[in-house]
């Protein structure tokens, strides 16, 4: 089941101050690392088909895969068609701690590290400039404004182009703000994942920040295709996921057999209306699809084509309800780094 893809595909504009982009982004963590085992001919040709289809904003992380990421997108950028390349803008997400096993320990935030992970990023990235640059987590440890200071430098000398916030609460994006222009907040939105809308979202709102949206289908839970006896890889973040453990999976799995009759109804797939009820939460928002593969890909541009109507609104809020999930969206400990949650 697909719909008919908008061409040119459409766009939307970050926050009153950010880039206009492709009204979806391509997310590509999975391609280098948390979800087990990934293509990279597969990896570089769904970047191109992306580009090519003419999605503008790719989303990445450096510590996506140590660096791995990074490379790949370059790979992708300089083997891409001249005009797909010159469209392309990175968004790039920094701060995060690795060790040589791939554990995590912690985040930095401070100045003299804000300058450091870039030049490493850039140099990965084979560009002169970071299209948006943002810190992954808040360091607990240095005031958001430094770290917003030290992003704002960047941009006066013409390493970044605009300024982003990630997994952050009302209270520190409106201090991010106070220090200089934001362009957007990428967090985390679905059907299933609905936190911002009580404050985040009227926040950024008001202070004229976008929203990049990323697990639209919940690591691919609410995508139509997870079922309950799939057998994940040992380095497969899901296998910790609290969404994806015993009696939480297969009652969330329940809500996606709901939400998959009315796609049935409307001749479209689960990922499509899961991710057209993202796009249809307003202008200011950027989904970003996290598609590994040519054939997701495709997919998921179906759902640009899909128009919901209040009734298709309603019967979905029936189905899937806010707060309808069983499980946190991280494990606990990860939890506990979200400024977003506290």
């Amino acid at each position: 089941m697909t719909s008919n893809v908008p061409q040119p595909l459409p766009t939307r504009t970050l926050g009153t101050t950010g880039p206009q982009v492709s009204a979806l982004g391509l997310g590509t963590m999975g391609m280098s690392a948390l979800y087990g085992e990934s293509d990279r001919a597969e990896s570089i040709a769904t970047i191109h088909a992306a580009l090519d289809a003419g999605i503008t904003l790719l989303d990445t992380g450096d510590f996506y895969g140590m660096g791995h990421n990074e490379l790949l997108i370059s790979e992708a950028l300089r083997t891409a068609s001249p005009g797909a390349r010159e469209k392309a803008l990175t968004s790039v997400k920094f701060g995060a701690l690795r060790d040589p096993d791939g554990g995590w320990s912690g985040y930095d935030g401070r100045r003299a590290a804000v300058k450091n992970f870039v030049a490493y990023s850039l140099q990965r990235l084979g560009t002169d400039h970071i299209d948006i640059y943002r810190i992954a987590r808040v360091d607990p440890d240095v005031p958001i404004e430094e770290t917003v200071g030290a992003i704002a430098d960047l941009v006066q000398a013409g390493h970044v182009r605009h300024i982003g916030m990630s997994e952050v609460g009302a209270e520190t994006l409106r201090r991010a703000a106070s220090v200089a222009p934001i362009a957007d907040l990428q967090i985390e939105y679905s059907l299933i994942s609905r936190g911002i809308e009580p404050e985040i979202l009227p926040t950024a709102r008001e202070l004229g920040i976008g929203i990049t949206a990323y697990g639209v289908l919940s690591r691919g839970l609410i995508s139509g295709h997870f079922t309950s006896d799939r057998k994940l890889a040992p380095n497969d973040f899901r296998g910790m996921s609290p969404r994806f453990q015993g009696e939480n999976l297969q009652h969330n799995l329940d809500l996606v057999e709901q939400l998959r009759k009315i796609a049935e109804q409307k001749g479209v797939s689960v990922a499509q209306i899961a991710i057209a009820w993202v796009l249809a939460r307003g202008e200011d928002i950027v989904p970003l699809v996290g598609a590994r593969r040519r054939d997701r890909l495709s997919e998921a541009l179906g759902a640009l084509g899909v128009g919901l109507d209040a009734a298709d609104l309603e019967a979905i809020e029936r189905a899937v309800p806010a707060d309808a999930a069983a499980g946190a969206r991280y494990p606990e400990a990860q939890m506990a780094h979200l400024d977003s949650e506290h």
